[in-house]
């Protein structure tokens, strides 16, 4: 038998994580200070969340200048779709098959 849990993806269970991911699954790409605002946290908290996101390949950087100034934009790959996509479905069945 499967357990419920197996599915939830360890990547995601930080709700910095969980919010990147979420914002850039509706979102064709955001820049670094658009998802700082989004999800209230400082540039250092921020940027090691993207980093580990980015390190498992569920996101990727694209960096480029606008006039003079660097902008970094980060989106979701497909992997990290998919990989999204599957952990908030074994949270509602999580949910499903454990409502009282």
């Amino acid at each position: 038998m499967k357990h419920l849990l197996d599915d939830i993806n360890k990547a995601f269970e930080n709700k910095i994580r969980l919010g990147i991911m979420s914002a850039l699954m509706v979102n064709e790409a955001l820049d670094f200070n658009s998802l700082k605002e989004l999800l209230g946290v400082t540039d250092g908290n921020l940027a090691s969340h993207l980093k580990t996101l980015e390190k498992a390949a569920y996101i990727k950087v694209s960096k480029q200048f606008i006039g003079r100034k660097p902008n970094t934009k980060y989106s979701a790959t497909t992997s990290g779709k998919r990989a999204f996509e599957k952990h908030i479905k074994a949270l509602e069945n999580f949910l499903k098959n454990n409502r009282a």
